[in-house]
């Protein structure tokens, strides 16, 4: 069984999230990747907790199946080495400020036409153009500036981020969509691309409804808690023992919901379509409640699944590593260590591919340049 990127040689420049999670992706759809690291420190995750036997959790996750060399680009001797692999690789990842790839001699203005077939991907704050490409930023600061603090958390509170790192890891999927596109045109023209990902933007592409609804209200939407403002009902509910939530996305499965609850609503004005309901959603949610609050979550859970209604617990991480409709997609996976045995625990690829194996380990993460002699070995072979 192929791995469809299993002839794709990466080379991995990025630190910390955005840019690691699109090269641990290509990872796990079969790529090389050679992780280039800074001598001495190496990626920043590697000082990240949690510790293993001095070892770094978060930087095992993001970064199983590499491998590691120790290249320091100003040096040059290193400099010939890293152009070396240049000359093999088929994609470079790079998620250092604008302008610093420049200042090495590495930019993409100079490396395509010494390397026409190479895929150039730079992921960044706020892009390659405009006034504040040369900017610094974090997950943290794209999603306040993008937006998507301002809708996130309860009405009348303060803006709290998203629990994970949405600025980061959007943006290391779109870097992944845009290399794959590149390889894809590549196959036709032989030429290579630059793919320039901003976090920033890649914030501003996931608020769908809150720019619909800007757009045409004139009015940006504040932090609505758990509940979409545009599907009613769409949120948590109280059951006699804690919160668990319902979402009928459409007047058939309100109908559903109604005659599993015992409510007849389904024909009241005030709640007969989805407009209505968005208007008396407060309304709505106290009379669903005035029942639901008399049994437990999973009691409510069972029916409503009985009846077609999409419901489901609010689970902790811990439970949902032991979810069993996420254990049957292989979604939680061992990462090995070096003698072959369970050392650090991953999520697995959510990309399932017909005639592909889903394998249910993965290799260890790199020693910092614990790889240079089996690299220098590749680079002698003349088929890679």
């Amino acid at each position: 069984m192929n791995a469809p990127l299993e002839n794709v040689t990466v080379l991995d420049l990025t630190h910390v999230l955005a840019g690691p999670f699109a090269a641990m992706t290509m990872v796990d759809l079969g790529a090389h990747v050679i992780k280039v690291e800074r001598p001495g420190t190496g990626d920043d995750t590697r000082a990240f907790p949690p510790f293993k036997d001095e070892r770094s959790a978060y930087f095992a996750a993001l970064n199983h199946g590499k491998q590691s060399i120790a290249l320091d680009l100003k040096a040059e001797n290193d400099r010939a080495l890293f152009e070396r692999l240049l000359a093999r690789a088929d994609v470079l990842l790079e998620n250092y400020r604008p302008g610093t790839m420049e200042k090495l001699g590495y930019g993409w203005d100079t490396l395509h036409p010494r390397f026409p077939r190479l895929i150039y991907g730079a992921v960044s704050g706020f892009g390659h153009t405009g006034p504040d490409a040369l900017r610094p930023a974090y997950d943290m600061v794209v999603q306040a500036r993008g937006g998507v603090m301002s809708i996130t958390g309860e009405k009348d509170r303060e803006p709290v981020r998203v629990g994970a790192s949405i600025g980061d890891i959007v943006a290391g999927m779109f870097m992944l969509q845009g290399v794959l596109a590149a390889l894809y045109e590549r196959e036709h023209t032989g030429q290579g691309r630059k793919v320039d990902v901003a976090m920033l933007d890649s914030q501003l592409a996931i608020l769908e409804h809150a720019i619909a609804l800007t757009s045409v209200t004139g009015t940006p939407p504040g932090p609505s808690g758990a509940r979409h403002p545009s599907i009613t009902p769409f949120e948590t509910f109280h059951a006699s023992d804690g919160l668990f939530v319902i979402a009928a996305g459409n007047d058939v499965l309100f109908r559903r919901l109604c005659d599993a609850l015992g409510l007849p609503l389904a024909d009241d004005p005030r709640f007969a379509t989805n407009p209505a309901r968005c208007e008396n959603a407060r309304m709505l949610k106290r009379l669903i409640e005035a029942i639901t609050l008399d049994q437990p979550k999973h009691h409510w859970i069972s029916l409503l699944e009985d009846a077609g209604v999409p419901t489901g617990p609010i689970q902790n991480v811990a439970e949902v590593m032991q979810d069993p409709q996420i254990l049957a997609r292989n979604m939680v996976v061992d990462v090995l260590d070096a003698q072959g045995r369970p050392d650090f625990t991953a999520a697995g690829n959510p990309i399932k591919l017909s005639g592909t194996e889903d394998r249910t380990t993965r290799r260890p993460a790199p020693d910092l340049d614990g790889d240079r002699a089996a690299i220098l070995d590749w680079l002698e072979k003349p088929d890679g």
